[in-house]
């Protein structure tokens, strides 16, 4: 339950400031609300943070090009500072590839959505 409160509140802190993504957070909340306590998980779940967040993510409707762009940096920013960290050429080349298949799979595998159909799906 620590867990998730901890991931809740950088999800709340990732809708607010423009370089943090609050949606994996939030699913990564619901997850560790799911599996602590049941009146936790009842009322994340009714939540506008679950309806916005995790719900749109969890039944396949997709994420706005914003969204993706801004997960996709924080991420390249992580891996990159990984790839410069370790010096074993061989955890080098996985985090490069796993960078690329990042890419692909956000690219082709989520689907695209226009922030006026995300506002949609919120309401």
């Amino acid at each position: 339950m620590l867990l998730g409160l901890i991931s809740f509140g950088i999800g709340i802190a990732g809708t607010i400031l423009p370089i943090l993504p609050g949606g994996p957070f939030f699913l990564f909340s619901a997850f560790c609300f799911g599996k602590s306590s049941q009146r936790i998980d009842n009322w994340f779940k009714s939540t506008k943070f679950y309806e916005n967040y995790v719900v749109r993510i969890k039944e396949n409707r997709g994420m706005t090009k914003k969204e993706k762009v801004r997960i996709n940096i924080i991420a390249d920013a992580f891996i990159l500072f990984s790839v410069f960290y370790v010096d074993i050429l061989l955890v080098r080349i996985v985090l490069i590839i796993l960078m690329f298949y990042k890419h692909y799979y956000f690219i082709k595998k989520i689907k695209t959505i226009t922030p006026e159909e995300a506002k949609l799906m919120q309401s």
